[in-house]
């Protein structure tokens, strides 16, 4: 299949320069800084462009979800965001008052059992810039603005079994513009001074020379309007709404008391929503009833201003006052809609991830988790295709995993959306039906809900053995404690994004000799040459390389001891630990029982992006060769 270049080359431009790299990212929004971000810490070549002559300074995207936080902070980042975003720990509903104005109904927190029980909220700029620090550590930049004028795949190198270190199919024509005007910054907002810098690569607005990027893989990361999907003919499928909604970034002026909380509004004269923001700003989100939708989907006659959409919150929020004394950071006006890709890649040599490949209503808070999710599920797939440890059919799962993931996504936003955009009634269900929706798809929206289906690398056949865990979902949190200074770890802390798969061997109380002699004989036999460890660890890798053991027993303090633990699961002495309350802080020892684990032990495998792949009793490690067996190379063959 050859892709046709869009775009014919003036031939009398300077001959094109001609470079190669792993993956080509197109677009350095959440999703693409992302994906350059998690490969380069991988090790993987990339290279990531963007049309904007400036990164955006404000607005846009801004709510982080949970489980987002959580892959943050597998990545070592949590830290950094944690310190600039604004945390959101409570909801509040309000609706109509029978006195006239508006009355608070609930009070309750944003999430409950998770490792980070809040929503935070940063700007989407503030996203991008951590994003772009972290990947300057690997001496990965953002070359902008540079802009792609064709791509074509080559037909012989893009079929599965020549997804080999030396193939580089994918052709892609680079050219930075000539004449770049300023970069518009959403709808009226101000410029920050701190992102005006050019990136490193960025050159003289008079270089025009064009560069032939030869890829072994192209990632389209460009929005909604994604070049790299119209490159390749991939299509949209979806409708809009004619629900129009505006949005305001301030610092507020107001006596209404919940300003710093999540607030559902839901009134007679219409929908709003506030979202608090970082440096004392809110967000509103507003419900434009009188706005006309024109047939092709856009908007008919002049557009709102901010002052227009602060008006319509100020009806919603009376008897309160609500104004923007310092004006406003940022504002926008949209029409809700819902899409996804009729695929996500063609021949696993060209991807789309976030806005590209799905758009949806942003008052879930979906958009950046979303988009930053592909690129996580994306990435180590990658790098074990590049690094020729996987065939380039684990590459299959990417579509099959995330693509579900965004049906589901607009199944429940068509829902979520309608909702909020329906004015309530006198006597009408609305505002109850709002809340049963929230409740019901709540670990959905949070990210702890989001389930992969089985696959190769989602095999759900023993899931009985640790009843507690939902094998396709992101493994649940949990205190346990170093056997060496009984120091105290949430287990998160230990399952980095590193790219390796962690087995958490949890072998029972290993003071008991009958659980001790299951767990010899489970380290003989991963230490076998034919056992998954040494079977499926490349040659001449480190044992660690690709997996990471980690042993959790479940012994009291005092019976603890880590020479009861084999050598070969121990790589370090770090990696033994006891399921037990601890000394002194008198935490932890629930991790088997909210695993659903008996006293008979399991194994569990932790994918790389922290799913859960499988479970296996403990006494049954071929199970676990098996599975690696449908998606690593192996370095030995071994009978079925």
């Amino acid at each position: 299949m050859v892709m046709p270049d869009i775009h014919n080359a003036d031939p009398t431009v300077t001959p094109a320069r001609d470079s190669h790299v792993d993956v080509l990212i197109v677009g350095a929004g959440p999703a693409g800084s992302f994906l350059a971000f998690a490969l380069g810490r991988a090790g993987v070549r990339v290279r990531i462009i963007d049309k904007k002559e400036v990164r955006i300074s404000a607005g846009h995207a801004d709510g982080i979800q949970p489980r987002t936080i959580e892959v943050f902070q597998s990545y070592g980042l949590a830290e950094r965001f944690l310190k600039d975003a604004a945390q959101v720990h409570v909801k509040a509903y309000y609706v109509s008052g029978p006195e006239g104005g508006i009355v608070r109904t609930i009070l309750e927190p944003i999430v409950q059992g998770s490792r980070y029980p809040f929503e935070a909220t940063l700007a989407q700029s503030g996203i991008e810039g951590l994003l772009r620090d972290a990947m300057t550590e690997d001496g990965v930049h953002v070359e902008q603005p540079k802009v792609p004028i064709s791509l074509s795949l080559s037909a012989d190198e893009a079929e599965p079994q020549t997804h080999s270190s030396e193939a580089y199919p994918v052709k892609v024509v680079l050219e930075r513009p000539s004449a770049s005007a300023p970069a518009k910054n959403g709808h009226n907002g101000p410029m920050s001074d701190a992102v005006k810098t050019a990136s490193p690569a960025m050159g003289s607005a008079n270089d025009t020379a064009q560069e032939v990027v030869r890829a072994r893989y192209v990632v389209g990361a460009d929005g909604a309007h994604s070049w790299v999907r119209s490159a390749v003919g991939i299509d949209m499928v979806g409708e809009s709404t004619n629900f129009v909604w505006g949005v305001v970034d301030f610092v507020p002026e107001s006596d209404f008391l919940d300003l710093r909380l999540s607030c559902a509004i839901h009134t007679k004269h219409g929908n709003c929503m506030i979202v608090p923001r970082e440096k004392d700003m809110i967000r509103v989100y507003v419900h434009l009833e009188d706005v006309n939708v024109g047939d092709s989907g856009r908007l008919d006659g002049p557009q709102l201003g901010p002052d227009d959409i602060l008006e319509v919150a100020q009806e919603c929020f009376y008897p309160y006052k609500l104004s923007a004394p310092q004006g406003f950071d940022w504002w926008t006006v949209y029409i809700v809609g819902q899409r996804v890709a009729s695929s996500f890649s063609v021949k696993n040599r060209v991807f789309i991830i976030g806005d590209a490949c799905h758009t949806h209503s942003p008052k879930a808070g979906q958009g950046m988790n979303a988009s930053m999710s592909d690129a996580h599920n994306l990435a180590w797939k990658l790098a074990y295709v590049i690094r020729q440890w996987a065939p380039s059919t684990l590459l299959d799962t990417y579509e099959f995993e995330r693509r579900k993931f965004a049906q589901d996504l607009i199944d429940f936003d068509k829902i979520f959306a309608t909702l909020y955009s329906v004015t309530p009634k006198p006597g009408d269900k609305n505002h109850e039906r709002f809340l049963e929706a929230s409740n019901t798809y709540g670990a959905f929206i949070r990210g702890h809900g989001v389930q992969y289906e089985a696959s190769t690398i989602t095999d759900i056949a023993r899931k009985s053995v640790a009843s507690g865990l939902v094998i396709g979902q992101r493994i649940p949190p949990g205190i346990i404690v170093q056997v060496a200074d009984f120091r105290p770890y949430e287990l998160h802390d230990l399952l980095p994004s590193d790219t390796r798969f962690k087995i958490l061997i949890l072998p029972g109380d290993t003071s008991k000799p009958k659980q001790k002699a299951k767990l010899d004989a489970v380290a003989a036999e991963i230490d076998h040459p034919e056992g998954f460890l040494k079977r499926f660890t490349p040659a001449g890798a480190p044992d660690d390389a690709v997996f990471d053991i980690i042993t959790i027993s479940h012994t009291s303090c005092a019976a603890a001891n880590t020479l009861a633990i084999p050598p070969c699961l121990q790589s370090h002495w770090s990696k033994t630990f006891i399921d037990t309350e601890t000394m002194c802080e008198r935490i932890g020892g629930s991790l088997y029982a909210s695993y659903g684990v008996s006293d008979a032990g399991a194994i569990i495998v932790c994918r790389p992006d922290g799913y859960v792949g499988m479970v296996a009793a403990l006494d049954d490690s071929a199970a676990i060769g098996k599975y690696f067996a449908h998606f690593l190379h192996s370095t030995c063959v071994v009978d079925a």
